[in-house]
């Protein structure tokens, strides 16, 4: 009775609403069609996401029902980094047409990197330069997809 109970906790139960998204969204591809192998059809894809979704929340339900844990959802420094989080996703967006997106999502992951803690500066330096440039080469190379510019042309 006590792990029906645990479905009720804020994080089981955005878990649970997550599992049925995920078979609502199989359901609805369904009517798409999957197509052939040759030739996907406009189902198959929303289909398996769907199926990911499912499998994944199926785990964490799991994991979450066998937890011993009753901590509380946010503490006082879960909320200041929830809300951190929230106001530099903010700051992305606004920034983004005048920065452009390279050099904003260059800013944005050096301030989620000291956001989340992570040691020292030569780290989140590495990784944000690397999110960047991944960014850059895969939409604008690869793809050739414009990103906003911005101010600088990057």
């Amino acid at each position: 009775m006590k792990n029906i109970l645990k479905l009720f906790y804020p994080e089981l139960f955005f878990t649970f609403l997550l599992m049925i998204l995920g078979i609502v969204i199989m359901i609805v591809s369904l009517g798409y069609g999957f197509g052939t192998l040759r030739k996907p059809g406009p189902g198959l894809y929303p289909f398996f996401i769907g199926l990911i979704i499912l499998f994944f929340s199926i785990v964490l339900i799991i994991f979450g029902l066998k937890s011993k844990s009753t901590e509380p959802l946010f503490t006082k420094s879960g909320v200041k980094t929830f809300l951190l989080m929230v106001i530099t996703f903010c700051l992305w967006i606004i920034t983004m047409p005048i920065l452009g997106y390279v050099l904003t999502t260059f800013a944005v992951t050096y301030a989620f990197c000291k956001i989340m803690k992570l040691e020292g500066w030569l780290k989140p330096l590495a990784l944000s330069i690397a999110t960047a440039l991944f960014i850059y080469l895969l939409f604008d190379v690869w793809l050739y997809i414009d990103l906003p510019r911005g101010i600088f042309g990057l």
